[in-house]
């Protein structure tokens, strides 16, 4: 059984697929109902034939990277390497909800306490574009009213918005909260 009830969010365990125990872990970089699936690479084709085959009932059709990209992008889903690097801390790129401060001591920790306590001064931004027809690929010049700010981590075309999105980091020394990102206008070269 995979529905949501009973194979929730984040849950892993083997199951038997096309003649293989495959590791499903019940998450997806595009926020639906979805698995990543670890397969044993003597097995790999036979299990993506029976996807492919299982699927078809289902409207089931191939997706490449830029899809997975739009969508992420449209969730606002971070990548390591472009949205997260290792000078990005967690309450900079608006994920301190998934930090336990209350768990005891971590890599880090004090300065992440220093961070909230002195406020964050960047911040990671959505912005989509007015205009249907710009498309935003990361690294573009982000200005609030009309000075510069940050650059774009990442852009793309947003098909479920009918337009491009994108995130990058607002910096601001006064320090940088929702109310501040929302007070301005913005601008993307």
């Amino acid at each position: 059984d995979l529905s949501n009830e009973t194979f929730a969010y984040l849950t892993s365990r083997e199951i038997e697929l096309a003649y293989a125990t495959v590791r499903a872990s019940r998450v997806t970089y595009v926020g639906e109902l979805g698995w990543e699936l670890y397969v044993p690479t003597e097995f790999s084709t036979a299990v993506y034939d029976d996807i492919v085959e299982a699927g078809e009932r289902f409207g089931l059709r191939h997706a490449g990277f830029h899809a997975m990209d739009s969508l992420r992008t449209e969730k606002a889903y971070r990548a390591w390497g472009h949205d997260l690097t290792d000078q990005d801390t967690s309450l900079e790129a608006g994920l301190g909800f998934a930090v336990a401060f209350d768990k005891g001591p971590f890599i880090g920790r004090r300065a992440l306490i220093r961070q909230r306590k002195e406020n964050v001064k960047r911040r990671l931004a959505v912005f989509t574009i007015d205009d249907p027809e710009p498309l935003l690929l990361g690294d573009e010049p982000i200005y609030r009213d009309g000075e510069l700010v940050g650059l774009t981590t990442c852009g793309a075309y947003g098909h479920s918005l009918g337009r491009s999105v994108g995130m990058g980091y607002v910096e601001h020394d006064a320090g940088v909260e929702a109310a501040f990102i929302r007070a301005g206008t913005y601008e993307i070269e």
